[in-house]
């Protein structure tokens, strides 16, 4: 048995890093640590309640929004206003705007380029990979760029900038809407519906969000465009068998329609395999046992931050979430799966569980909804109706606010007496995929899928341990308060 660290990581949001005990070349045993503590949990407490809003869209510079919209549905649980739908609405296209923009980045910017790597230039598909996605000097950055930049400036429009607006509010958005910039806002998600319906997916979205069956992706890898060529690479490599987990798969539920979502809340069980179950947010536990924390609570809205860097035994900055008990697996592949999306649910049930395929997958096949569903939501907007309800006066008590950031389920528990916060905690995706140990010493989900990685003689240099960690889009700089 060997015993190889590595870390830091390139092209990856935040410090991470990674313990692996090896026999054979291959992992036996995984260790994850988070290795910068942030505190915002912290910051948070003795703060005005509404002070959430300004500091807590600063966790990240990537997931701004999504932190703000976690914060104000915490606030709205207090103060029990309810958005018209007009803010309802702007905030979904702001909102999808962003997540998308992470999965274009990541598909682009942090996944692909570990292709370009010259471990692979023997395989028949590497100089083309490598001309179109080598970090830096690859030619997919000159066209995903400014497709990005189009995303960002539909949140220009509604939050009036990005990251860290204050335009998300628990009564909606802040600022209404002309017919000018609702015409501009359709104009700006058609464009970039154009670039990906040219360079992503070479078809029409439609055609994307169809897609149902094993059978249907294998066909659409013999076709043009960035995803096809993604599919080519997975099928040589067979990356439906790399980082393969199976545990219950968890979403918060997103983007709000009236008193539901267009991606639900829920769990699926890909090891039960039938429909996808309520999710019962009161289960949600925060263990501590290797992590650089005191011992509080194990719920999240009694739970209090402490650091303790001291600790014996602790390796990680990160809490362990568990699910009644187990941990459990966020993100795109979760969403898609508790929506009954026919493609990744069959993709779930062929590999028996998630793997770096499937994650890959379900990103895509989720920017192509959420472009249609933004596209709807903008024309839906009525210019001459509210976008915002004025807010009663905070009371005192506790509040959850849950939402979907681009990597999986996001929550906000924060408590209040007399207007004053006196408890808040953060539970990111990256903090359910990236968790230590919990008391039990149940590994969490990444130290999980990275047993059985083959390394070889590459040691903290294979690939393969790159595909699994960026497979699940880490951000590190969400996960530890």
């Amino acid at each position: 048995m060997t015993r190889l660290i590595v870390g830091p990581f390139n092209r990856v949001e935040g410090d991470l890093e990674l313990t692996l005990d090896l026999s054979e070349g291959r992992v036996e045993a995984a260790r994850v640590a988070t290795t910068l503590y942030r505190g915002f949990e912290q910051i948070l407490v003795g703060r005005p309640a509404a002070d959430a809003l300004t500091i807590a869209p600063r966790i990240c510079g990537i997931c701004s929004l999504s932190q703000s919209i976690a914060a104000a549905a915490a606030l709205r649980v207090l103060t029990d206003v309810r958005p018209p739908r007009n803010g309802e609405l702007a905030a979904n296209i702001a909102h999808a705007a962003e997540n998308i923009a992470d999965h274009l980045t990541h598909f682009y910017l942090f996944f692909m380029p570990d292709f370009a790597r010259d471990f692979y230039a023997g395989a028949s598909w590497f100089p083309e990979v490598a001309a179109r996605f080598k970090a830096v000097s690859g030619a997919a950055a000159l066209e995903v760029l400014p497709a990005r930049a189009r995303l960002l400036h539909v949140m220009g429009l509604i939050a009036g900038k990005w990251p860290h607006s204050m335009a998300i509010q628990p009564g909606g958005v802040t600022r209404s809407l002309d017919l000018g910039e609702k015409m501009r806002l359709i104009a700006v998600l058609g464009e970039f519906r154009a670039f990906a319906e040219r360079v992503l997916f070479a078809a029409p979205l439609e055609k994307i969000a169809a897609l149902e069956t094993p059978d249907d992706l294998a066909e659409r890898a013999q076709c043009r465009g960035d995803f096809a060529a993604f599919l080519r690479i997975a099928a040589n490599l067979r990356l439906e068998t790399l980082g393969r987990l199976a545990l219950p798969l968890i979403s918060f539920g997103a983007y709000a329609q009236g008193g539901s979502h267009l991606f639900a809340r829920g769990l699926f069980d890909p090891r039960v395999g039938a429909g996808a179950s309520a999710l019962a947010t009161g289960s949600i536990a925060e263990h501590v046992a290797f992590s650089f924390l005191r011992d509080s609570s194990l719920d999240p809205a009694q739970a209090v931050t402490a650091p303790d860097m001291n600790k014996p035994g602790a390796y990680s900055w990160a809490k362990a979430p568990r699910l009644s008990g187990a941990p459990a697996e966020t993100g795109a592949v979760a969403r898609q799966a508790v929506r009954e999306d026919a493609l990744v649910r069959a993709l779930l049930a062929q590999a028996g569980g998630t793997n770096v395929l499937v994650r890959i997958v379900a990103r895509m096949v989720e920017i192509a909804r959420l472009t249609l569903a933004a596209e709807g939501w903008a024309r839906e907007l009525k210019l001459d109706e509210a976008f915002y309800e004025t807010p009663p006066a905070l009371v005192e008590g506790c509040g959850a606010g849950m939402t979907e950031a681009a990597r999986g389920a996001l929550g906000h528990w924060m408590s209040v007496e007399k207007g004053v916060i006196q408890r808040y905690q953060i539970v990111a995706p990256t903090t359910w995929n990236f968790s230590p140990r919990d008391a039990q010493g149940v590994p969490g989900p990444l130290e999980q899928a990275l047993v059985g990685v083959e390394v070889g003689s590459s040691g903290a240099k294979a690939p393969a341990i790159q595909h699994v960690v960026r497979s699940f889009d880490p951000c590190m700089v969400c996960t530890a308060h």
